[in-house]
């Protein structure tokens, strides 16, 4: 499987951007392309209450190992899907 990307934290990659599910269950986005995850961020980025972010690419076989061996939640992100930033922080 090709490698993937995440949103983290600035010069903090072990800070992993996830969102809520409507049952309040964290999940994080993968995103295939580089294109998406940057346009992602470009989104995040309108709203001053997120800290500073970056792109990473990850190794996805070891990404998806790591989430199902933690017991986090995933959702890898095709060029077919559009993801839209939460509104609501809370």
């Amino acid at each position: 499987m090709p490698d993937m990307y995440i949103v983290t934290l600035e010069n903090h990659p072990e800070g992993v951007y996830s969102i809520f599910d409507d049952e309040e269950e964290q999940i994080i986005p993968l995103f295939v392309e580089q294109d998406d995850a940057e346009r992602y961020l470009f989104m995040l980025e309108y709203d001053p209450d997120y800290p500073p972010m970056q792109v990473c690419e990850i190794d996805s076989e070891t990404m998806i190992n790591a989430c199902e061996e933690k017991g986090h939640r995933y959702s890898i992100i095709t060029s077919d899907d559009f993801l839209i930033p939460p509104k609501d922080l809370t």
